[in-house]
């Protein structure tokens, strides 16, 4: 079943970790990827500042102050285009990277940049609403995370964010 906006219109923390274990849908042409989501990591507002939006609203980061359930795509680095999905509400910049996937059926796990390249997931999909998305959303198939299985970790590749780098606002589920 497809997660409907009220599922992504909710505290950016708890739909960080309640993604965990839903399904990501990729449809290119006729052939649908799907991929267990596994990690996440949580960016919440202009006073993170870790986040996108610690500078206020950019054309780039524009996205994030729109509707919940909006993919929010940007380059990291200049070589890989990362996926997020905007959290909240209007006006409130939050969003949660998918940082870490397993394909179904079920191969090895592979981090955001690689995610995001085999299931052909471009800038061309920034703002692309996964609530109505043909091309891309994202499923609960039924699949049971338990709290216990979820542990948080701090946020990676932000040494410049200081003290916000050190929030645990990573979270995967344990193997």
């Amino acid at each position: 079943m497809r997660l409907e906006r009220n599922f992504f219109e909710r505290n950016t923390l708890t739909v960080a970790k309640e993604l965990l274990g839903k399904v990501l849908v990729r449809k290119v042409g006729k052939k649908e990827i799907r991929a267990r989501i596994v990690e996440t990591e949580a960016y919440i507002g202009e006073e993170d500042k870790a986040c996108h939006a610690r500078f206020g609203k950019t054309k780039r980061n524009a996205v994030m102050y729109g509707r919940a359930g909006c993919a929010y795509i940007y380059l990291c680095y200049g070589i890989y285009e990362l996926l997020n999905i905007v959290t909240e509400g209007k006006g409130f910049p939050a969003a949660v990277l998918v940082r870490g996937v397993v394909f179904l059926p079920r191969r090895s796990q592979i981090g955001p940049g690689k995610l995001t390249k085999y299931l052909k997931i471009t800038r061309a999909l920034n703002q692309e609403d996964l609530t109505k998305s043909e091309k891309l959303w994202v499923e609960d198939d039924g699949f049971k995370v338990k709290r216990s299985q979820i542990k948080s970790a701090p946020r990676i590749g932000i040494p410049y964010a200081g003290t916000w780098a050190k929030k645990k606002w990573r979270f995967n589920i344990e193997k």
